[in-house]
């Protein structure tokens, strides 16, 4: 089965998000990462304003979102990445 555009998003974003949390723990613990082509572009301190801002200016709707943790938390595929397809 081939992945969608949402599927491929999140996990190359997770990817990259794994890769860079050492040093995000540093200087960034227990806010809300936003992510688009495996880059951050800003952190909130809530994943609801992460949501907000990234709705208002990633135009095809397609992120995601990760907290900067280093808690054993992994409730799936939309604890990581919140992404929708424009309607």
């Amino acid at each position: 089965m081939e992945k969608t555009d949402i599927e491929r998003e999140v996990e190359e974003n997770y990817e990259a998000f794994v890769k860079m949390l050492p040093s995000l723990l540093l200087t960034h613990r227990d806010q809300y990462a936003l992510l688009k082509d495996k880059k951050v572009l800003a952190y909130f301190s809530t994943s609801g304003d992460a949501r907000t801002a990234a709705e208002s200016f990633i135009p095809d709707k397609i992120y995601s979102i990760q907290k900067v943790t280093d808690l054993a938390i992994d409730l799936g595929y939309f604890s990581r990445a919140i992404g929708r397809k424009r309607t």
